[in-house]
C-alpha cells in the first residue's frame, strides 16, 4: 500500500519527502499513519529499483531538499500494480482506498472496468464479521448491540459502494463506444 501511495502521488507530480508523507498521511488517515522510519526505507527501494529519482535542490533557508520524481519505469509499475492488484489490494478496505486513489492513472476506461469488477465480485460474495458454524450471520441474529451495530454499519457501507461500482461499471462501458 505504501509503495503505490508512493508511485501514484509521484505519477501525479515530483515532490519532496515531507509534502509526500503529508499526502499519504491524508489519505490513509489515522488508520495507518505513515512515520518517517517507513517512508524513507521504502522511497530507497524504490529508487534503488530505478522507479524513483532524486534531485537535490537548494533549501528555502539552509539544508538541501530532496525532490522525488517517477522515472518512466516507475509510471509503468504504476500502472502495472493498478492493471494487475493483489488480493489484498481489492479485499482490505485501506488498501483498496489507496488503490481506488489513483485508478485514474490507467487510461483504458477497459482496464479500469476490469479492477473495479473485481471489487464488486469480492463485494457480492456472502459475507460476516460473526459466523455460526460456516454461515455467515446477519445483524437482526444478533443479541450483542455492539456486533449488531458493526453488520449494521458494514451492510450500509457495502450497499453505497456496490452502487457505486455499478454506476461507475456503467459510466465506464458507456465511454468504451
Amino acid at each position: 500500500m505504501l509503495e503505490l501511495a508512493i508511485l501514484g502521488f509521484l505519477y501525479d507530480a515530483p515532490l519532496h519527502g515531507y509534502e509526500l508523507r503529508k499526502r499519504i498521511t491524508a489519505l490513509t488517515g489515522h488508520v495507518r499513519p505513515v512515520a518517517e522510519s517507513t517512508l524513507y526505507p521504502a522511497i530507497k527501494r524504490l529508487e534503488k529499483a530505478g522507479l524513483l529519482a532524486r534531485e537535490t535542490q537548494p533549501g528555502a533557508a539552509a539544508a538541501p531538499r530532496h525532490v522525488l520524481s517517477l522515472t518512466g519505469q516507475g509510471r509503468e509499475e504504476l500502472r502495472h500494480r493498478l492493471r494487475e492488484p493483489a488480493r489484498p489490494d481489492i479485499t482490505d478496505e485501506n488498501r483498496w482506498f489507496t488503490l481506488l486513489a489513483f485508478l485514474r492513472h490507467l487510461d483504458d476506461p477497459q482496464e479500469q472496468a476490469k479492477v473495479l469488477r473485481r471489487r464488486l465480485d469480492f463485494l457480492e460474495e456472502p459475507a460476516s464479521f460473526f459466523y455460526e458454524g460456516d454461515r455467515p450471520l446477519r445483524a437482526e441474529e444478533l443479541t450483542d448491540p455492539f456486533r449488531r451495530g458493526i453488520l449494521t454499519i458494514a451492510r450500509a457501507t457495502s450497499r453505497a459502494e456496490l452502487a457505486w461500482l455499478r454506476d461507475t461499471l456503467k459510466e465506464l462501458g458507456s465511454r468504451d463506444h
